[in-house]
């Protein structure tokens, strides 16, 4: 009696084994079914906020090179607007030396100045000009001015010649005239020398430095300013 008991047991045991499996197997389904149906949502969000921690990134590194917060957009959809505290930024400056020469005769009678100038050159952006950075999961896009020559400082000027003729005198607005023409000369020669394309290229290179982000980043410059 006790052995045939058991048998019987050991048989009205399978049944159940079998509805448990069914039923492991119907919620094993359903979680798979359910993952399945929000994973696209899941991994937008996810990429969304990825996007998110890089453009607060941006800001930081902007704040830290720039002391400017641009306006961030990530897909099209504006994130942070701009805020600038400052209205230029310097990135590069350089020596500059130029010479002039003024020369007049009147009567015969010949006067002559000759200058050299040392100034200082600094190149960079113009900050009132909206700068904007549009971050997409395959690139980021920031638009910027060109750099331009933003001012020329005068450390020192030396008299190489003043010479008055016998009747034909250097006046003072003669001599201011030319001291005038210097700093002129001296923008002139910053801009021909490629001072405002090297701020170009070392903002470049310091955005990459501090950003290192994963996605390539770019620099588009939205007008095309005449070089001074």
């Amino acid at each position: 009696m006790r052995r045939h008991s058991v048998l019987r047991s050991g048989r009205f045991s399978w049944p159940v084994a079998f509805t448990l499996i069914s039923l492991i197997s119907a919620i094993v389904a359903l979680v798979i079914f359910l993952r399945l149906e929000t994973w696209p949502a899941r991994t937008a969000q996810q990429g969304t906020a990825g996007l998110e921690r890089l453009g607060k990134n941006l800001r930081a590194a902007f704040i830290d090179i720039a002391h400017l917060q641009p306006r961030i957009s990530i897909n099209n959809r504006v994130y942070m607007e701009q805020t600038a505290p400052v209205t230029e930024l310097a990135v590069v400056s350089r020596r500059i030396e130029v010479e002039h020469e003024f020369l007049h005769t009147w009567v015969g009678s010949s006067k002559r100045v000759k200058l050299h100038g040392t100034f200082t050159a600094k190149a960079g952006f113009d900050l009132r000009e909206q700068v904007t950075i549009d971050i997409r999961p395959t690139e980021i896009l920031i638009q910027l001015p060109h750099a331009q020559i933003l001012g020329i400082e005068q450390n020192q000027v030396d008299v190489l010649a003043f010479e008055n003729g016998l009747w034909n005198r250097i006046s003072g607005a003669d001599l201011q005239s030319e001291l005038s023409i210097l700093p002129q000369l001296a923008r002139e020669k910053a801009g021909e020398s490629g001072l405002p394309e090297e701020a170009e290229r070392i903002f470049q290179q310091q955005l990459d430095q501090r950003i290192r982000a994963p996605q390539p980043l770019h620099l588009i410059f939205k007008n095309e300013i005449k070089r001074e």
